[in-house]
């Protein structure tokens, strides 16, 4: 398989698992899915295009559908032409320039949305200490900004597969090094500056020359970029990469003016249908429409990003009109109430998240492995998963949600057993263990779990000793150097961040280092499709085996909305709440 087929191939096997992913109650974070499609599997030579059908997921009702005939094509001749629909993804490969059949960023995905001029508030948990991503970690910045405010050359849809957004289409050399992204005309930047290929070579540099925060690394397999013209922009690679062209679509790829990312802490200048508003510290964050943009306008005047520190009281005002949307469902075993009332919807869906019990592996006495392992068979997962958040979500066995393309079903290698859990840590001379479990207070999943870990280990001779701190704390002492805990909890939400959180090295609070991991992780990146899947599939097998972490359930997408609030997405994939979507009837 080429290359470029191998690369397009992806898309179709992402999209696949998601929709398949969909079909079952619970199955991740952050209703039922129905697909037809044909697949075809030829070459051509010359010019060929991306082939679909359309295809509608309409999630803001709360029960979703992806319905329609879906078509996947696999084919080969010189290139690839980046594209793909929703309802279908395409794996195929042309030469000459890709055309796009999909902008998730020229207009909302509901084609009769009305405008509304009025504003909708959605209740949040995480406040973001700074809106600078290129310099902080977490995920609340990126999920208020992230194609909002600022957008990036291509974008993810609902299902998963790559679509355009800056870039209207994109071709990849056989080779799988050179990626030809012709831009989107007439784009300005929110102060009226045209956004041209020289602003996206600015961006990409910038994330290698001046980013700090750890997914910097996904640009350092960029060896040039370069604006050819105003609308086009050519990036070579030092070698070829699986997950350069997914990561382009997080954080990593958002294209910023130089003009401004010298006030990115309390600014924000980007091409995206919204503007920076208001920002309450404490309380809230308004986001306003961009009278401006370069595509259809967004159909909501004012969204309204509302932060919450107490479950409880989210809910409340959710009730009684304070908010319209709960984003993520903090406390799941309040669903009830809203079920079977025509004024609320539930939506259930998918997430990248992995909820982990993180170990600092360098650290006595999480370096020994037999206490590592003691530590998983001592957890009763499916208790854990009962007790702690209703019994919504997928129970995980390593660094992975099944709908990753390289998952393996790891769930059995730890079953519960105590005495099992007793025995190694004899071998570990460690019978009479104490270690720390710190965690971020103001994460409910992490709260409601802390308890049921400390009672279940307790049962293995285990003393566990919780302690809460604020996510400030969290982020700079545990997070950050001196990476000063035993035990985390915490859920990492980011797409395919396997080598980021477990790259081998010892350059993440994680502190796992192997060898054979960063070896496994490179030649998987860089090689075809199926090298790649079966590479991080070995990488997910020796993390298991060597309980690196105790990773306890896949996030659910759990949102609660008012009945007349549409665009929410059912599965969350991409790491911004795209509120460009979103409409009110």
């Amino acid at each position: 398989m080429k290359w470029s087929a191998s690369r397009a191939l992806i898309a179709a096997t992402v999209a696949a698992a998601l929709v398949l992913a969909g079909c079952s109650a619970g199955a991740g974070t952050e209703g039922s899915g129905s697909s037809s499609g044909s697949s075809t599997s030829g070459s051509s030579s010359g010019s060929g295009t991306s082939q679909s059908s359309s295809g509608t997921s309409d999630s803001g009702s709360g029960s979703a559908s992806a319905s329609g005939s879906g078509s996947s094509t696999s084919g080969s001749s010189s290139g690839t032409s980046g594209s793909a629909t929703s309802g279908s993804a395409t794996s195929g490969s042309s030469s000459g320039s890709g055309t796009a059949v999909a902008n998730k960023c020229e207009k909302p995905s509901i084609p009769d949305a009305k405008s509304y001029d009025g504003t909708l508030n959605l209740g949040l948990v995480l406040e973001p200490t700074s809106l600078d991503f290129t310099t902080q970690s977490g995920a609340q910045a990126p999920q208020l900004l992230l194609g909002n405010v600022y957008q990036t050359l291509v974008s993810q849809n609902p299902d998963g597969e790559l679509v355009g957004c800056l870039a209207k289409s994109w071709t990849i050399s056989d080779d799988g090094k050179t990626y030809d992204f012709q831009l989107e005309p007439n784009v300005t930047f929110s102060d009226g500056t045209p956004f041209t290929a020289d602003d996206a070579v600015f961006s990409i540099n910038y994330v290698k020359n001046t980013w700090t925060n750890g997914v910097k690394k996904y640009m350092d397999v960029v060896d040039s970029a370069t604006a050819v013209s105003p609308t086009e922009l050519k990036v070579v690679l030092k070698q070829p990469s699986n997950l350069w062209l997914y990561k382009m679509a997080s954080r990593t790829g958002a294209m910023m003016s130089p003009k401004h990312v010298d006030k990115l802490a309390t600014e924000a200048i980007g091409t995206g249908p919204y503007l920076l508003g208001t920002w309450k510290h404490g309380d809230s964050i308004t986001l306003n429409r961009n009278d401006k943009y370069w595509g259809a306008p967004a159909p909501v005047k004012s969204v309204v990003f509302k932060y919450f520190t107490d479950p409880t009281a989210m809910n409340n005002a959710f009730l009684t009109g304070g908010i319209q949307v709960i984003t993520t469902v903090q406390a799941p075993q309040v669903l009830a109430q809203f079920e079977n009332n025509p004024k609320y919807t539930i939506i259930e869906g998918t997430t990248n998240g992995k909820v982990m019990m993180a170990f600092n592996n360098a650290k006595a006495p999480m370096n020994k492995l037999k206490v590592r392992q003691a530590i998983n068979y001592a957890l009763d997962k499916p208790a854990l998963l009962k007790a702690a958040w209703g019994g919504y979500g997928a129970i995980i066995g390593a660094h992975e949600v099944p709908t990753d393309p390289y998952y393996v079903d790891l769930n059995g290698k730890y079953p519960h057993d105590v005495a099992k859990a007793k025995q190694l840590l004899s071998e570990a001379g460690e019978s009479n263990l104490t270690i720390d479990l710190k965690i971020a207070s103001s994460l409910p999943y992490a709260v409601a779990a802390a308890p049921i870990v400390k009672s279940q280990l307790a049962q293995a001779g285990i003393t566990v000793n919780v302690s809460n701190v604020t996510w400030d704390n969290w982020l700079a002492h545990i997070f950050g150097k001196p990476y000063n805990f035993d035990m985390t909890i915490v859920n990492h939400v980011e797409q395919f961040d396997v080598t980021n959180v477990f790259s081998g090295k010892p350059d993440y609070y994680t502190q796992y280092t192997n060898p054979e991991v960063t070896k496994l992780e490179q030649e998987g990146d860089a090689g075809d499709h199926e090298t790649w899947v079966k590479d991080f599939g070995k990488v997910e097998t020796i993390l298991a085996d060597d309980a690196a972490a105790a990773w306890l359930w896949a996030f659910p997408n759990l949102m609660v909305v008012d009945s007349n609030v549409h665009g929410l997405p059912k599965n969350g994939i991409t790491e911004g709440l795209d509120v460009y979507q979103l409409s009110v009837s």
